[in-house]
């Protein structure tokens, strides 16, 4: 019986003994997550970066916001031209005779500050395609009998600056049908209107539709038509690039092309004036 046990026992102890010498498996340890992606810029990553200066003293067109930054119309188009260009764009303000000659010496590298293209600018830079054309207008008291043709206006008393080609467009066709009364500056010639001194007053359009929001303009309103003469009030105003800069001054009118294609300029003009610029 007891040998009977003891071969049982051992039995058993066989049996077992795999199970016993089995290696422990340590537990499997939980691999690291990979790390997720970080999001993608919905901007391009930028091509080259440049300096865009203004001058900061002619709203709506170009001014310094309440932080100091130039803000504008033609700021936010100058904003939207980097990023179709895909560049970096940092905007500075700069005294108006400085503007032309840092320019030249490569402070900035592009200046939007409603340069009027002129046979001088063109000979010293390399000015892009127009970008804002503001007609010649008249402006009057409301209600007065003057909304129609510039010929409405014989025999009356139109103000305008002296030495402008507002001044000369006056000469060519009203120097013997009305009487022109020249001013020193867009001020000056505004309140003679304001006072009756005039019977309107002649200049550019955006500048005359400004003052006509103010309380002091509150008098007057713009009447007849709009005068575009290129030969004698220009061909509007551009933005002012170094002449060796070819492909800057090639990204720039693609860009405003492409604005005035989609509608986006349109957006842009609207949001600072009830009338086309372009």
């Amino acid at each position: 019986m007891r040998r009977m046990l003891v071969f049982l026992a051992l039995a058993m102890t066989a049996l077992a003994g795999p199970a016993l010498a089995q290696p422990h498996k340590p537990a499997a340890k939980s691999q690291p997550q990979a790390a997720k992606p970080a999001p993608k810029s919905p901007y391009p990553t930028p091509a080259f970066k440049i300096t865009v200066a203004t001058w900061g003293k002619y709203p709506p067109f170009n001014y310094l916001d309440r932080k100091g930054l130039p803000a504008g119309f033609e700021m936010d188009l100058a904003q939207e031209a980097c990023q179709r260009m895909k560049a970096e764009c940092e905007f500075v303000a700069a005294n108006w005779n400085d503007l032309i000659p840092g320019l030249i010496d490569k402070k900035f590298d592009i200046v939007m500050a409603s340069l009027e293209v002129t046979p001088e600018r063109r000979r010293r830079l390399g000015m892009s395609r127009r970008y804002y054309l503001s007609p010649g207008a008249f402006i009057a008291a409301k209600g007065a009998p003057y909304d129609g043709p510039p010929a409405l206006l014989r025999n009356k008393r139109i103000g305008v600056q002296r030495d402008s080609m507002h001044a000369d467009w006056l000469d060519r066709n009203f120097r013997r049908s009305a009487q022109i009364k020249r001013y020193a500056s867009v001020e000056d010639e505004l309140q003679a209107l304001a006072k009756g001194e005039v019977d309107a007053v002649f200049g550019d359009k955006a500048q005359l539709w400004l003052w006509s929001q103010k309380p002091e303009g509150g008098c007057c309103a713009l009447m007849g038509q709009d005068v575009k003469d290129t030969q004698t009030l220009g061909i509007g105003v551009s933005a002012g690039i170094r002449r060796e800069d070819v492909k800057l001054r090639e990204a720039f009118n693609r860009a405003i092309g492409e604005m005035l294609s989609d509608g986006t300029y349109k957006k842009l003009n609207a949001k600072y004036f009830p009338f086309p610029l372009n």
